[in-house]
């Protein structure tokens, strides 16, 4: 299998480094923790796993869903921290549960393994029917519920914008496997919509850059008004020769970030701007092809302290993927048009009164 190269930014040979740099963190379970002795939570544990598969590590990828499918809850979630022996936060968050979708479809498109797709729709299919039962009238997708089936009382742009795709990747794992799913299809079209029209509907962060750049990265806003989202948010988030701030009014800069705000820009053709960003996170890159997880400027002082991170390492190899489109799952994450298009709402005539 052909590995990532981006031409004048990382090389095969980086990457191969960079995938053995997180299979060394993974545990014989198949858990992939943030760092050594770290927790893991699904949402990472599955880019973690993609990554893995695109640098070559596909029993290690495999072994990783195995794991996530030893752990599903009967109601089809995880819960959000697991540490190597027990849980450790027991809250079930929406968008955690729904990245499996990705994960899926990302893994089949890399492999064209029918057996691990069928083995894996029914966790699918219990994961994505937990989710849009915190879906809200107007579309928007509660949080989280604690373990005891409560939910959170408000959504998050950036973790409805993350279920977006996951839904879309859901849709089209079932029509691989011959399900029709049309409720799931207009739940994405209610869920893009109002991400699209509707702010009222989110918690309000501001602050934080993955409430800028998501809604893009997941294709909910695309084309023109995508541009335009990133164009309003790009001098309040970006540091010049830096990456992407967490926050805007701290310069706190994470390579994940940098990385994921990079693909959004590929998402609407900007392939200026997405390599400038991705050779900007490079800069976090370790001995050992490991990447610290952040950056504090001007100081360049790593925070937390001498952190590195498996989701950091598997954000580079993903967006290296979709910039070089070395392997058959390279689009998922950048082009929308490898996924179910979304219904278009505002296009539906409204039933005759007469």
């Amino acid at each position: 299998m052909q590995l990532p190269d981006v031409d004048g930014i990382i090389t095969a040979d980086q990457i191969a480094e960079t995938g053995a740099a997180i299979a060394s963190e993974q545990l014989s379970s198949g858990m992939i923790p943030w760092f050594t002795d770290g927790h893991a939570d699904p949402w990472n544990h599955v880019e973690a796993a993609m990554a893995l598969a695109v640098a070559g590590y596909r029993s290690e990828a495999e072994a990783a869903y195995a794991w996530l499918v030893s752990k599903q809850r009967d109601d089809g979630a995880w819960h959000q921290y697991y540490l190597a022996d027990r849980v450790e936060q027991d809250k079930l968050d929406a968008n955690c549960v729904a990245y499996i979708a990705t994960g899926t479809l990302h893994h089949y498109l890399l492999t064209g393994d029918r057996g691990f797709l069928e083995t894996m729709w029914p966790v699918v299919d219990r994961a994505i029917e937990f989710v849009l039962a915190l879906q809200q009238p107007r579309g928007e997708i509660r949080w989280a519920r604690h373990s005891d089936g409560t939910p959170w009382s408000f959504a998050l742009l950036t973790g409805s914008s993350s279920i977006c795709h996951s839904l879309r990747a859901a849709i089209r794992l079932a029509e691989e496997v011959g399900q029709e799913r049309p409720s799931w299809e207009l739940s994405a079209a209610q869920l893009a919509h109002v991400i699209r029209t509707d702010p009222s509907a989110f918690a309000p962060k501001d602050r934080w850059a993955m409430d800028w750049y998501y809604p893009v990265l997941s294709g909910a806003r695309h084309g023109d008004d995508g541009i335009a989202r990133l164009a309003e948010g790009y001098d309040t988030f970006v540091m010049d020769g830096r990456g992407v701030r967490c926050v805007s009014d701290r310069p706190w800069v994470t390579a994940a970030e940098t990385c994921e705000c990079a693909l959004a820009y590929l998402t609407v053709g900007d392939t200026v701007t997405a390599r400038k960003l991705f050779g900007w996170a490079q800069a976090a890159r370790t001995d050992g092809g490991h990447y610290y997880t952040g950056t504090v400027y001007p100081q360049e002082v790593q925070f937390p302290a001498g952190e590195t991170s498996t989701y950091t390492a598997a954000a580079i190899i993903l967006a290296a993927d979709s910039m070089s489109g070395a392997t058959s799952a390279s689009r998922l994450l950048s082009d929308h048009a490898l996924l179910p298009e979304l219904i278009d709402l505002d296009a539906i005539d409204e039933p005759s009164l007469d």
